[in-house]
């Protein structure tokens, strides 16, 4: 498995993750935005020549916000997560941004207990966060 930047050969799989993965997933127009966008990053796990899961982060005034990170379910619970985000934590270092911040539900106790072990920590809630189900977000930080 290697790590490539996101190109448009994985639009159509990330696309697929996103709908598989999200209750309210992004359109395939809007990640090819970010993905031509100077201040987006954006990675894929890549098997076979196929993505299997992606994440990126958007530059915000030297901070990175983590806009998305999901795993196709046949992949999961095989590190592919912390692969990803393990990419998004250097990149966002050697680029001297200075924190990364995300939202994340907070019945997604998987992906909250994966921040956790990558060393972010509960900053606040942001109530109502979610449009489909208005549902509560943490907002969770890593500095360094």
């Amino acid at each position: 498995m290697i790590v490539d930047t996101l190109k448009q050969q994985y639009v159509d799989d990330v696309d697929q993750i996103n709908r598989l993965s999200f209750s309210d997933p992004w359109s395939k127009k809007l990640i090819a935005e970010d993905m031509s966008n100077p201040n987006c990053y954006y990675v894929v796990a890549v098997e076979g020549g196929q993505a299997v899961g992606y994440a990126g982060i958007t530059d915000i005034a030297g901070e990175a916000n983590i806009t998305n990170i999901a795993v196709h379910p046949d992949w999961r619970r095989r590190g592919i997560g912390e692969m990803l985000l393990d990419n998004l934590i250097q990149y966002c270092i050697a680029n001297n941004l200075l924190l990364i911040t995300l939202e994340v539900r907070k019945s997604n106790i998987s992906a909250v207990s994966l921040y956790k072990k990558m060393g972010f920590d509960t900053e606040g809630e942001r109530k109502g966060y979610y449009r489909d189900t208005k549902e509560d977000a943490l907002i969770m930080t890593l500095r360094w």
